[in-house]
């Protein structure tokens, strides 16, 4: 069914509905009035009957004795009284005549015996038994509706006359229902009439409201047509059909609708794809980039980018120049000068308020053909993390060339020792009975010597061996909880102090769990060592978060922070580049493997060490662990394990 159709009947039908509503309404309200106007009128010939009949009783009751226990003397004294009355029978025989809802009229005595009535032969007989006109007159709609056009019914409108507050003669005037049809036959014809001119003008309205309604989808369809053609390809580009008269237009534009929304779908699709790529690209780069449309609305930023501004990604977006760089600060005005004077800025050094050093960017884009600016592009990069991260490769290229000059100086002196010892045992055995007493001694001092040349190159093997890592995800509470329940004894010997800081919601890492406690507890004993005269050792752990807003970091790696700080005398800041190096170290009886130990943990689990010192004050290292993705979903969903803020005493 075309839509035109559809709008005409429903326009019909609202209409003849309102209309048929109102109708019903209006002709249940004019057959109220008629009811309760024929009752009025019924009424006052009752009143008027009632009347000129007590008239006539009195007239002829007047001088006559009656015995009260003879009821059939009252009555034929009443009857003859009522019948040879003329004004009563003239009045009776006209209303009966002339009145246009009137049945019949009948008058009766206290017994209910009929002394005139306008019906034959029912005198000095029982009243006959109708409803009483009330019902009519309080009857409902639908109700009044069904006794008017059911079937034929007699109604009475009652007048008495009482004597000693009981009714001594009555006047049923009796009204019938077809006459009351009849009366209201004309009302309900003009209602009619009103319907039917209704639902004409429903039609008409219906088919001009239609051509309305429709012309502008017309205009629609045109238009799409428009845009369908703009974003098609010759291949795709097809003619559209043109629209024939019997032809429903707007499933014609449904049809064309529903194909730019599929292909809008599919550009969306397509949008979506491209944006996580280059928000998975942008997550990945260390420099700050910034991208601006040409009336200078911020469109893309970077994480790098946001680190380096302080300021939330999502606040960026969209923002101006001016509103996103403070001129308060040299970056800020570095920045706000070149986009005011659109002058392009070319690796420019700039050093912050905080001694940052970053190398600047502000590139205009313009169209070949035209000139016409289309954007600008901004890059911060951090010169210090750049050195650090060649740094911490060159830290890494010695490291593997140690790894491999240790495993063959381990290759080449493990077989001559192992040599030594034999023949070392060989001769012990040949001196067992020799009466040398001090050739024991010495060899027992050589071969003490050679296992503890042996345990050295042990451990320089072990170092450079590749580690096969037994990952597990792991709640860092529980792990650094077993290295301070382990260290506790130790450090209690030493007068040293343990506090310990521990977040209440669940740090889930993927990490080899021995090989964590490891690292951390060498930089402990590190710590616990620098105090030769005891103190306080602080371990914290938490997660890393925003400078600016001191909240996690909802996008990208997630990292975990040990901060294990003491007070001891600090490391010089000449040496400070150092203490990860294998074999250095500044004491006595150490060994120099285990904070290079350390460093490489961390390193195999995708984690850094940082290290800040203040001779005379102290030191503290900070172990970054990443944590699994799948922890952020998990942290609110297990209680804490680990009271904070909670001290072991040492």
């Amino acid at each position: 069914m075309r839509l035109k159709t559809k709008l005409v009947l429903a326009i019909t039908a609202l209409v003849f509905l309102i209309a048929g509503l109102l109708s019903l309404v209006y002709m249940s309200q004019l057959l109220h009035a008629a009811v309760q106007q024929s009752y009025d009128t019924n009424h006052m010939v009752a009143e008027q009957i009632r009347y000129a009949l007590q008239q006539a009783l009195e007239t002829g009751l007047s001088g006559r004795t009656v015995d009260p226990n003879n009821p059939a003397q009252l009555h034929d004294l009443m009857a003859q009284a009522v019948r040879t009355d003329p004004t009563l029978q003239a009045m009776i025989q006209s209303v009966n005549r002339y009145s246009l809802t009137v049945y019949d009229i009948n008058i009766g005595d206290r017994q209910s015996l009929t002394l005139l009535s306008t019906n034959p032969g029912i005198d000095d007989k029982p009243l006959p038994l109708r409803p009483d006109y009330h019902q009519l007159v309080d009857a409902g709609p639908l109700q009044l509706m069904k006794e008017v056009f059911g079937p034929p019914q007699v109604y009475d409108v009652v007048a008495s006359i009482d004597n000693n507050g009981k009714p001594f003669a009555t006047v049923n005037v009796g009204v019938r229902t077809t006459l009351l049809r009849a009366f209201y036959a004309p009302w309900l014809a003009e209602a009619i009439t009103l319907m039917g001119f209704a639902l004409l003008t429903a039609l008409i309205a219906a088919f001009l409201l239609s051509n309305l309604a429709l012309r502008p989808l017309e205009e629609i369809s045109r238009q799409l047509d428009k845009w369908t053609a703009l974003g098609e390809t010759p291949e795709e580009a097809q003619p559209a059909p043109a629209a024939s008269p019997r032809q429903d237009t707007a499933a014609l534009v449904s049809n064309k609708i529903e194909r730019i929304g599929q292909r809008m779908r599919n550009v969306e699709e397509v949008f979506s794809a491209l944006r996580e790529n280059i928000d998975q690209i942008l997550g990945s780069l260390q420099d700050g980039i910034l991208l601006f449309t040409g009336d200078g609305r911020a469109v893309l930023v970077s994480e790098a980018a946001r680190r380096f501004l302080q300021r939330d990604r999502q606040a960026i977006l969209g923002m101006q120049p001016s509103e996103i760089f403070d001129r308060s600060t040299v970056l800020g005005r570095t920045l706000c000068d070149a986009f005011d004077a659109r002058v392009h800025v070319i690796q420019e050094e700039v050093r912050t308020e905080t001694g940052q050093r970053l190398q600047v960017s502000v590139d205009f884009i313009h169209d070949d053909q035209t000139g016409q600016g289309l954007g600008a592009l901004v890059t911060l990069h951090d010169l210090e993390s750049a050195e650090l991260i060649e740094s911490e490769l060159e830290l890494s290229r010695r490291m593997a060339a140690i790894g491999r000059l240790t495993s063959g100086v381990g290759h080449e002196v493990k077989n001559p020792i192992n040599a030594i010892v034999v023949h070392l045992e060989l001769l012990k055995n040949k001196l067992a009975d020799a009466s040398v007493p001090n050739a024991t001694r010495h060899l027992e001092v050589i071969e003490t010597e050679i296992r503890r040349l042996d345990r050295v190159v042990q451990t320089l093997v072990d170092f450079s061996r590749p580690v096969e890592l037994q990952l597990r995800e792991q709640d860092l509470r529980s792990v650094i909880g077993d290295v301070l329940t382990l260290a506790s004894v130790e450090l209690a010997t030493r007068n040293v102090t343990l506090v310990s800081h521990m977040p209440e919601t669940p740090l889930v890492a993927n990490v080899d769990a021995d090989l964590l406690k490891q690292a951390a507890l060498n930089v402990i004993q590190n710590g616990a060592q620098a105090m030769p005269d005891g103190g306080v050792l602080e371990v914290t752990l938490e997660e890393e978060r925003h400078v600016e807003t001191d909240r996690p970091r909802p996008q990208g790696v997630r990292t975990a922070v040990l901060r294990i700080s003491d007070q001891g005398h600090g490391i010089p800041a000449e040496i400070l580049e150092k203490i990860f190096d294998l074999y250095f170290t500044t004491k006595s009886g150490g060994s120099g493997i285990g904070l290079a130990m350390t460093y490489r943990i961390l390193q195999l689990h995708q984690g850094n060490i940082e290290v800040q010192s203040e001779p005379g004050r102290g030191t503290e290292f900070r172990l970054r662990i990443p944590l699994a993705a799948a922890e952020w979903g998990r942290r609110h969903l297990q209680p804490a394990g680990i009271e904070t803020g909670k001290g072991i005493a040492g």
